[in-house]
Protein backbone atom coordinates (compact mmCIF):
# COMPACT_ATOMS: atom_id res chain seq x y z
CA UNK A 1 0.00 0.00 0.00
CA UNK A 2 1.29 3.45 -0.92
CA UNK A 3 2.23 5.93 1.79
CA UNK A 4 -0.73 8.09 0.75
CA UNK A 5 -3.23 5.22 1.20
CA UNK A 6 -5.09 4.27 4.38
CA UNK A 7 -7.57 1.58 5.32
CA UNK A 8 -9.65 2.93 8.17
CA UNK A 9 -10.94 1.20 11.23
CA UNK A 10 -14.71 1.00 11.51
CA UNK A 11 -16.36 4.28 10.48
CA UNK A 12 -19.95 5.36 9.96
CA UNK A 13 -21.05 6.26 6.45
CA UNK A 14 -23.01 9.46 5.79
CA UNK A 15 -24.12 11.14 2.54
CA UNK A 16 -23.76 7.78 0.83
CA UNK A 17 -23.41 7.70 -2.97
CA UNK A 18 -21.46 4.45 -3.35
CA UNK A 19 -23.58 2.60 -5.90
CA UNK A 20 -24.87 5.52 -7.96
CA UNK A 21 -22.91 8.70 -8.76
CA UNK A 22 -24.11 12.10 -7.60
CA UNK A 23 -23.25 15.67 -8.47
CA UNK A 24 -24.12 19.12 -7.23
CA UNK A 25 -25.66 21.28 -9.99
CA UNK A 26 -22.98 22.11 -12.54
CA UNK A 27 -20.44 19.68 -11.07
CA UNK A 28 -19.10 16.36 -12.34
CA UNK A 29 -20.85 13.20 -11.16
CA UNK A 30 -18.84 11.14 -8.69
CA UNK A 31 -19.24 8.21 -6.33
CA UNK A 32 -18.76 9.49 -2.80
CA UNK A 33 -19.36 9.14 0.90
CA UNK A 34 -18.71 11.13 4.04
CA UNK A 35 -16.87 9.15 6.73
CA UNK A 36 -17.50 9.74 10.43
CA UNK A 37 -14.36 8.53 12.21
CA UNK A 38 -14.66 8.18 16.00
CA UNK A 39 -12.12 10.35 17.77
CA UNK A 40 -11.52 7.38 20.07
CA UNK A 41 -9.93 5.60 17.07
CA UNK A 42 -6.57 7.31 17.46
CA UNK A 43 -4.81 4.69 15.32
CA UNK A 44 -6.88 5.50 12.23
CA UNK A 45 -6.43 9.25 12.75
CA UNK A 46 -2.66 8.77 13.05
CA UNK A 47 -2.53 6.78 9.80
CA UNK A 48 -4.59 9.46 8.05
CA UNK A 49 -2.30 12.25 9.30
CA UNK A 50 0.73 10.33 8.03
CA UNK A 51 -0.91 9.74 4.64
CA UNK A 52 -1.79 13.44 4.36
CA UNK A 53 1.81 14.39 5.08
CA UNK A 54 2.99 11.93 2.42
CA UNK A 55 0.57 13.53 -0.05
CA UNK A 56 1.90 16.99 0.87
CA UNK A 57 5.46 15.82 0.20
CA UNK A 58 4.41 14.45 -3.19
CA UNK A 59 2.54 17.66 -3.95
CA UNK A 60 5.61 19.85 -3.38
CA UNK A 61 7.44 18.16 -6.23
CA UNK A 62 4.56 17.09 -8.48
CA UNK A 63 1.92 19.83 -8.14
CA UNK A 64 3.27 22.89 -6.36
CA UNK A 65 6.52 23.69 -8.19
CA UNK A 66 8.82 22.73 -5.36
CA UNK A 67 7.18 25.11 -2.87
CA UNK A 68 5.01 23.93 0.01
CA UNK A 69 1.90 26.10 0.49
CA UNK A 70 1.91 27.90 3.81
CA UNK A 71 -1.40 26.32 4.79
CA UNK A 72 -2.62 23.72 2.26
CA UNK A 73 -6.31 22.86 2.52
CA UNK A 74 -6.92 19.41 4.03
CA UNK A 75 -10.13 17.32 3.84
CA UNK A 76 -10.31 16.44 7.55
CA UNK A 77 -12.79 18.36 9.70
CA UNK A 78 -13.70 18.34 13.38
CA UNK A 79 -17.28 17.12 13.79
CA UNK A 80 -17.50 19.05 17.06
CA UNK A 81 -16.66 22.27 15.24
CA UNK A 82 -17.99 24.04 12.16
CA UNK A 83 -18.23 23.12 8.50
CA UNK A 84 -16.06 25.09 6.05
CA UNK A 85 -19.14 27.22 5.29
CA UNK A 86 -19.44 28.18 8.95
CA UNK A 87 -22.46 26.02 9.76
CA UNK A 88 -22.41 23.45 12.56
CA UNK A 89 -22.07 19.78 11.71
CA UNK A 90 -25.06 17.54 12.34
CA UNK A 91 -25.48 15.69 15.64
CA UNK A 92 -24.28 12.43 14.05
CA UNK A 93 -20.84 14.05 13.60
CA UNK A 94 -20.29 14.77 17.29
CA UNK A 95 -17.20 13.05 18.66
CA UNK A 96 -15.94 12.26 15.16
CA UNK A 97 -13.49 13.40 12.53
CA UNK A 98 -15.32 14.05 9.25
CA UNK A 99 -13.86 13.28 5.81
CA UNK A 100 -15.58 13.23 2.41
CA UNK A 101 -14.04 10.91 -0.18
CA UNK A 102 -14.98 10.60 -3.85
CA UNK A 103 -14.07 8.77 -7.04
CA UNK A 104 -14.97 9.08 -10.71
CA UNK A 105 -15.08 5.29 -10.91
CA UNK A 106 -17.41 3.02 -8.96
CA UNK A 107 -15.52 1.22 -6.20
CA UNK A 108 -16.11 -2.27 -4.84
CA UNK A 109 -18.58 -2.48 -1.95
CA UNK A 110 -18.27 -5.84 -0.17
CA UNK A 111 -19.40 -7.62 2.98
CA UNK A 112 -17.24 -9.11 5.73
CA UNK A 113 -16.59 -12.17 3.54
CA UNK A 114 -15.47 -9.92 0.65
CA UNK A 115 -18.56 -10.82 -1.39
CA UNK A 116 -19.93 -7.94 -3.49
CA UNK A 117 -23.08 -6.38 -2.05
CA UNK A 118 -25.65 -6.44 -4.85
CA UNK A 119 -28.74 -5.37 -2.89
CA UNK A 120 -28.82 -1.56 -2.92
CA UNK A 121 -30.94 -1.48 0.26
CA UNK A 122 -27.94 -2.91 2.13
CA UNK A 123 -25.85 0.17 1.33
CA UNK A 124 -27.05 3.37 2.99
CA UNK A 125 -26.17 6.39 5.10
CA UNK A 126 -25.85 5.21 8.69
CA UNK A 127 -24.20 1.84 8.08
CA UNK A 128 -20.71 1.05 9.38
CA UNK A 129 -17.74 0.12 7.21
CA UNK A 130 -14.00 -0.09 6.71
CA UNK A 131 -12.93 2.18 3.86
CA UNK A 132 -9.76 2.45 1.77
CA UNK A 133 -8.72 6.06 1.14
CA UNK A 134 -6.05 7.67 -1.00
CA UNK A 135 -4.87 11.22 -0.30
CA UNK A 136 -3.51 13.35 -3.15
CA UNK A 137 -2.29 16.88 -3.80
CA UNK A 138 -4.11 19.24 -6.15
CA UNK A 139 -3.57 22.68 -7.65
CA UNK A 140 -6.84 23.88 -9.13
CA UNK A 141 -7.50 27.48 -10.18
CA UNK A 142 -4.98 28.72 -7.65
CA UNK A 143 -6.29 26.56 -4.80
CA UNK A 144 -3.68 24.21 -3.38
CA UNK A 145 -4.49 21.41 -0.99
CA UNK A 146 -5.00 17.73 -0.31
CA UNK A 147 -7.97 15.78 -1.61
CA UNK A 148 -9.31 12.39 -0.55
CA UNK A 149 -9.97 9.64 -3.07
CA UNK A 150 -12.50 6.88 -2.38
CA UNK A 151 -11.39 3.25 -2.61
CA UNK A 152 -13.10 -0.07 -1.84
CA UNK A 153 -15.66 -0.19 0.99
CA UNK A 154 -16.28 -3.13 3.31
CA UNK A 155 -19.59 -2.99 5.18
CA UNK A 156 -19.10 -4.22 8.75
CA UNK A 157 -22.60 -3.88 10.22
CA UNK A 158 -25.92 -2.10 10.00
CA UNK A 159 -26.66 1.13 11.84
CA UNK A 160 -29.51 3.55 12.37
CA UNK A 161 -30.23 5.13 8.98
CA UNK A 162 -29.28 8.77 8.51
CA UNK A 163 -31.03 11.30 6.33
CA UNK A 164 -34.64 10.22 6.75
CA UNK A 165 -34.36 6.67 5.39
CA UNK A 166 -37.30 4.63 6.68
CA UNK A 167 -38.53 1.09 6.16
CA UNK A 168 -41.89 0.34 4.52
CA UNK A 169 -43.27 -0.77 7.91
CA UNK A 170 -42.20 2.53 9.48
CA UNK A 171 -43.73 4.49 6.62
CA UNK A 172 -47.04 2.65 6.28
CA UNK A 173 -47.56 0.83 9.58
CA UNK A 174 -48.82 -2.73 9.77
CA UNK A 175 -50.39 -4.47 6.80
CA UNK A 176 -53.93 -3.29 5.99
CA UNK A 177 -56.76 -5.34 4.44
CA UNK A 178 -57.33 -4.72 0.71
CA UNK A 179 -59.35 -1.65 -0.13
CA UNK A 180 -63.05 -2.37 0.31
CA UNK A 181 -62.52 -5.68 2.09
CA UNK A 182 -63.90 -4.36 5.36
CA UNK A 183 -66.70 -2.34 3.80
CA UNK A 184 -69.17 -5.22 3.68
CA UNK A 185 -70.77 -6.67 6.80
CA UNK A 186 -69.56 -10.13 7.74
CA UNK A 187 -73.00 -11.69 7.18
CA UNK A 188 -73.32 -10.25 3.66
CA UNK A 189 -73.15 -12.81 0.84
CA UNK A 190 -72.77 -11.75 -2.76
CA UNK A 191 -75.68 -12.80 -4.99
CA UNK A 192 -75.23 -15.72 -7.34
CA UNK A 193 -75.56 -15.07 -11.06
CA UNK A 194 -77.30 -17.41 -13.48
CA UNK A 195 -74.76 -17.84 -16.31
CA UNK A 196 -77.55 -18.26 -18.89
CA UNK A 197 -79.81 -15.34 -17.99
CA UNK A 198 -77.32 -13.08 -16.25
CA UNK A 199 -79.89 -12.58 -13.52
CA UNK A 200 -79.15 -12.80 -9.82
CA UNK A 201 -80.83 -15.52 -7.80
Amino acid sequence: MKATQVTTGEVRISYEHLLKPYAQPGAEEKYSATLLIPKADAATKQRIDQAVQAAVSEGVSAKWGGVRPQQPSVPIHDGDGLRPNGEAFGPECKGCWVITASSKQRQDVVDLNLNPILDPTEVYSGMYANVCLNFFAYNSTGKKGIGCGLGPVQKTRDGDPLGGRVTAAEAFGTAQPPFGAAALPNEYTAPKINPLTGQAY
